[in-house]
């Protein structure tokens, strides 16, 4: 007897065996039980999720005298001669006959009553491949078949199907089968064949298979091909896949932004053999793992990796920034687009490792974010009196200065703050760097002092201050009821919500200040008075402000020349203070 492949030899004969879909079965069951069949099916979905075996069980069940469960019997006459060959089922290739000859000439044979059922079945597989003129030709039969017709038509496609063929057909959609049912009907295969296996190749071969029952089997035949135990290597081996740990130390460099390490490890894949397209398939899995690792509590399970990988691919999770895991995917996903047109592909390929491993090279605003979230690791760390170690994070050459002078929380007993060793090109501790040069915290450490907004410093201090706030300066702190103060958490509120950096990029600009129970934001640039007083800008600084418990607020339009004419008002009621002034 000839060699039969996994996905023939084990193709399921009753409704039973089907690898989920069970929203089909039941619907065909019932009407098979009920005596209500219909005359027109459409069956759609993606490839090697049931449709033929679905059809080729239906037709032999509408025919069963004695069906058990809706599905047919195979011990009475009728099944058996349906076993075999028949003229009661008949399956069309659509994709080969597709003119009108072919659809007209099954218009003539469908008059003649069948030989030894109740129906006669047409499956036509891939019918979204006919013609328009045999779609015409097969309307007027689907319109009005012969009582004892019943046409099954298959398709990938169903939206090339014209609307005339769907109105009269009735519509089942077949769905992906998830990974785990996929990985049991392989397990109870193997067992069947009583061929030993690995619990991590079943895996890894059911999510080759994408939700394929017969691709899914076509790559486990290779498998078994490869050698007499299914093992995890042996899989990766046949899928052309690059070495595990050679990916691991690629995305681990990616991650880390150690460029050379990252072209070591692509050139290390290259040379063994493997395709660019092949690699960055690789990436793009490796990286979707470590997303995986990193977010999902259940990760060893869903992954279903070998303990000594998913190991390595936890470790690399927790070393990584979330942003940095999410933008890499992104550049790896646009990329594998862009390689189908690309002339060179390994450059471009490369290319993309690049941005990914160098995100202070990059403008866009994921890669600020990692550079920000990078400086912050190291004021925390200087702050806390440890020292800054090099390392490949991708902003570790960022500077780090501005967290060097920044004064820890007094002791107790008034003494005086201890400052950590600046690095050698820090500038001198008495003499803090402007605040412009740090990036805007996000959670500040609890040893750092409160850090004024940029736009704030070097502002003039307020006319009457409490005697509290020179020793509270001297700390490094701001008066907590403070305008300055209370601008400066807002501007780190507002620049954590989503969608606000506009009003965060226009906020910077304004100049704070109180007039009685009223926070008044000024600016000299009208566009930026009138674009924050929109709707859209002034809800979210309002819910901001309603958060710090500020009510009033208020954005004001101050040109440069009113600012003089301040300035001369008030020099002139000092000169002139006996005098009574009155500005009209």
């Amino acid at each position: 007897m000839a060699h039969l492949s996994l996905y023939r030899k084990f193709r399921p004969a009753t409704f039973d065996k089907i690898v989920r879909q069970e929203h089909v079965v039941r619907v065909l069951t019932n009407q098979i039980e009920r005596g209500e069949v219909g005359h027109a099916y459409l069956f759609t979905g993606p490839r090697g999720t049931g449709k033929t075996s679905v059809a080729r069980i239906f037709a032999r069940a509408v025919n069963c005298e004695r069906p058990e469960g809706g599905s047919p019997c195979g011990k009475c006459p009728t099944c058996l001669a349906l076993a075999e060959n028949s003229l009661d089922i008949a399956e069309i290739d659509a994709a080969s006959n597709n003119g009108v000859g072919e659809m007209r000439d099954l218009r003539e044979k469908v008059q003649y009553p069948p030989v030894s059922g109740r129906y006669k079945v047409y499956i036509i597989d891939e019918v979204h491949m006919l013609t328009d003129s045999a779609f015409n030709a097969l309307l007027k039969t689907l319109e009005e078949p012969p009582a004892h017709a019943i046409f099954i038509l298959a398709t990938t496609e169903p939206h090339k199907i014209p609307a005339t063929i769907l109105s009269r057909c009735m519509r089942l959609d077949f769905k992906l089968i998830p990974e785990e049912d996929l990985e049991k009907h392989l397990a109870g295969i193997l067992d069947e064949m009583g061929r030993p296996y690995e619990r991590e190749a079943v895996a890894a071969i059911a999510r080759a298979g994408a939700g394929s029952d017969r691709d899914m089997l076509s790559i486990a035949e290779m498998c078994l091909a490869y050698s007499d135990k299914l093992t995890y290597q042996g899989v990766t081996s046949v899928l052309g896949s690059a070495d595990f740990m050679t990916n691991a130390s690629l995305v681990s460099a990616i991650l880390t932004g150690d460029m050379p390490a990252a072209l070591a490890a692509t050139e290390e894949a290259l040379s063994a053999g493997k395709g660019v397209g092949v690699l960055l398939k690789d990436i793009l899995a490796f990286l979707n793992e470590v997303a995986i690792a990193k977010m999902c509590k259940n990760a060893e399970k869903l992954l279903a990796l070998p303990k000594e990988f998913y190991a390595e691919v936890e470790r690399i999770a927790k070393a990584s920034e979330g942003r940095a895991i999410l933008r890499a995917t992104e550049i790896f996903a646009k990329t594998e687009n862009e390689l189908r047109f690309a002339s060179s592909p390994r450059i471009a390929l490369e290319t993309a490792i690049l941005r990914a491993a160098l995100p202070r090279t990059d403008l866009d605003t994921d890669a600020l974010l990692l550079r920000v979230a990078a400086l912050e690791k190291q004021l925390a760390a200087l702050a806390a009196g440890a020292p800054v170690q090099a390392h490949a994070q991708p902003a570790a050459n960022a500077p780090a200065q501005p967290a060097a002078n920044a004064p820890a929380q007094p002791a107790a007993n008034n003494a005086a703050p201890k400052v950590p060793p600046a690095p050698m090109d820090a500038p001198p501790v008495d003499e803090p760097p402007p605040f412009d040069e740090a990036p805007p915290w996000e959670d500040a450490p609890p040893e750092m002092p409160e850090a004024v907004p940029p736009e704030t410093a070097g502002a003039p201090a307020a006319v009457s201050q409490p005697s509290a706030a020179p020793a509270q300066a001297s700390a490094g702190k701001a008066p907590d009821d403070s305008p300055e103060a209370m601008f400066g958490l807002f501007l780190r509120r507002l620049r954590k919500l989503p969608k606000s950096g506009v009003a965060y990029a226009l906020c910077r600009d304004l100049a704070p200040s109180r007039e009685g129970d009223v926070l008044v934001l000024t600016t000299d640039v009208k566009t930026v008075c009138d674009t924050l007083r929109s709707e859209r800008h002034s809800a979210v600084m309002r819910e901001v402000f309603a958060e710090l418990g500020v009510e009033k607020f208020e954005v004001r339009y101050s040109a440069p020349e009113r600012h003089e004419e301040r300035d001369g008002i008030r020099q002139l009621k000092q000169d002139f203070s006996d005098y009574p002034i009155e500005v009209k």
